[in-house]
C-alpha cells in the first residue's frame, strides 16, 4: 500500500421471464466449458476463475495483475501465496513490484536482493507446477511527488534501478526495456484533494519515451480516477487497472464469492509474455474495475463484443415480437440502456445481464427485416470521463417468419 513518510512519500442476478409466462427463470453459463487451464469453481462452488472469450478481431484478452505487494517489502503474505491466488483466480500474468525504498520488514526479512520476491515465486511455481500464470518481475519506485510512485515491470534486474535520483531510477529502468506506468496518482497523500494532476515531471518523461501508463483504478484505494483517464487520454498513455494488493486476495476482494481483483484486460496477438509486454506498449488495454470497463473506445468495444451476443429464437405466437437471448460469456455483468427505435416487450429500456448469465428479451419488431439491430449503451464502460460506450448488437433473423 502507498505510504506517507518524509520526502520519499509515496499509494440483481440476471434473470429471464418465461416467456409463456411470469414464472423467473435462471441461467447460469459454464465460463469454462471447454477450458482446461483451471478448474471452473472453487471449493465453495463459485464461478472463481477469471476467463474472456477472444475479441472479434482475433485478439487474446489477457488479464494481468501488474501491481503487488508481497513481505519482501510491505505487504503480508510470502511471494508463494501470490502465485497460488493468481492461479486461484484464473488469470494471465502477475507481476511481483515491492517498493524499492520502502523495506519496513528489512530487520526480520534482510534481502539486498530487490529481484528476490520474483525469484521466490519462480521457484514456488516451478516446485508446484503451476504454469497458467505468467510471472513478471518488477519493482516500484516509491517517492514523493513529482513523479510519485512509478510501476516498472518486465524487469531483468530490480536492483539497477535503486538509485537516489528519480529521473535516474526511471531512466535505469527503461534501459532494460521495462514497461513503466504511474501509479494512483489520485492518492490522497500525494493529491490531497483527490485530484490526478500532472506535472512537467511527467510530461518531460512522457516527451522522452519514458512513462508508457497511468493506472486508473488501484484496488487497495478502492478508487477510480476520471481525471487520471483524463491524462491517459491527452497524453497518449496506456490505461491500467490493478489490485496493489498488500493483505489476502480474498479477504479485500471477496474472492471466490463473486468478487474480483482490479486487472488490466490486454489485447495480445497470443498468449505469451513478448505479446504482452508489446499490448501494454501499443496502449491495447482496457481496465476492469468491480463491473466497470475503462479505456480507449476502440479497446473498450472488443472486450464488450467478446462478452455479448444475442440469440434470436423466434417470434411469440401470432405477433410481430422477437424471443432474443442476450448471452454474457464474461465475469463481469453488463448493465445496457436501449437506444434504439426496437423496444422490449418484457423489460425495461435498462437492463442487466449478469457474469456468465443470459438474459431473456422480448423485442417489438413491427416489420419484417432480415437483421436485428439493438441500440445500446453499455453503462458500465468509461471510453471518457462520464461518457459510457455505444455500439449496435446485431443477429442474423431472415430465418424466422412472423405469425
Amino acid at each position: 500500500m502507498p505510504f506517507p513518510f518524509g520526502p520519499l512519500a509515496f499509494a440483481f442476478a440476471a434473470v429471464s421471464l418465461n416467456p409463456a409466462g411470469g414464472e423467473v427463470l435462471h441461467h447460469t453459463r459454464d465460463p469454462h466449458p471447454e477450458d482446461p487451464q483451471h478448474g471452473a469453481y472453487d471449493d465453495h462452488g463459485f464461478d472463481r476463475p477469471i476467463h474472456f472469450p477472444d475479441a472479434p478481431d482475433g485478439s487474446r484478452l489477457l488479464t494481468a495483475d501488474l501491481h503487488t505487494h508481497s513481505v519482501f517489502s510491505d505487504g503480508q503474505v510470502w511471494p508463494s501465496v501470490r502465485v497460488e491466488e493468481a492461479d486461484r483466480d484464473g488469470i494471465d500474468a502477475l507481476a511481483f513490484t515491492e517498493h524499492l525504498e520502502h523495506q519496513p520488514k528489512a530487520a526480520d526479512i534482510p534481502h539486498p536482493d530487490r529481484n528476490r520476491a520474483y525469484q521466490v515465486a519462480s521457484d514456488v511455481a516451478e516446485a508446484q507446477g503451476i504454469d497458467a500464470v505468467m510471472l513478471i518481475n518488477g519493482a516500484e519506485i516509491s517517492r514523493g511527488m513529482p513523479p510519485g510512485h512509478v510501476n516498472a515491470v518486465f524487469l531483468e534486474d530490480a536492483n539497477a534501478v535503486l538509485t537516489d535520483d528519480a529521473g535516474d531510477a526511471i531512466g535505469a529502468a527503461n534501459a532494460q526495456g521495462a514497461f513503466v506506468f504511474w501509479n494512483h496518482p489520485n492518492w490522497l497523500p500525494q493529491a490531497p484533494d483527490g485530484v490526478a494532476k500532472i506535472t512537467p515531471f511527467h510530461i518531460d518523461l512522457i516527451g522522452k519515451g519514458q512513462l508508457h501508463g497511468v493506472e486508473v483504478a488501484n484496488g487497495t484505494l478502492d478508487a477510480y480516477s476520471e481525471d487520471a483517464l483524463g491524462i491517459a487520454l491527452d497524453y497518449g498513455l496506456t490505461i491500467l487497472a490493478t489490485s496493489d494488493i498488500h493483505g489476502l486476495i480474498d479477504w479485500t476482494h471477496d474472492g471466490g464469492h463473486g468478487g474480483h481483483r482490479p486487472l488490466t484486460i490486454v489485447l495480445a496477438d497470443e498468449r505469451s509474455p513478448e505479446r504482452l509486454k508489446q499490448g501494454l506498449f501499443d496502449g491495447r488495454t482496457v481496465a476492469w474495475i468491480n463491473d466497470d470497463l475503462i479505456g480507449r473506445a476502440e479497446n473498450v468495444e472488443q472486450v464488450v463484443r467478446a462478452c455479448l451476443q444475442l440469440e434470436p429464437t423466434g417470434y411469440l405466437p401470432s405477433s410481430s415480437v422477437m424471443q432474443v437471448t442476450l448471452h454474457n460469456d464474461c465475469p463481469l455483468a453488463f448493465t445496457l440502456q436501449n437506444e434504439g427505435e426496437r423496444t422490449f416487450h418484457n423489460v425495461s429500456d435498462v437492463v442487466r445481464v449478469e457474469r456468465y448469465d443470459d438474459l431473456a428479451l422480448q423485442v417489438r419488431m413491427n416489420d419484417e427485416v432480415s437483421t436485428l439491430a439493438l441500440d445500446v449503451t453499455a453503462l458500465n464502460t468509461q471510453i471518457r470521463p462520464r461518457e459510457h460506450l455505444r455500439l449496435t448488437l446485431q443477429s442474423d433473423i431472415s430465418r424466422f417468419e412472423q405469425p
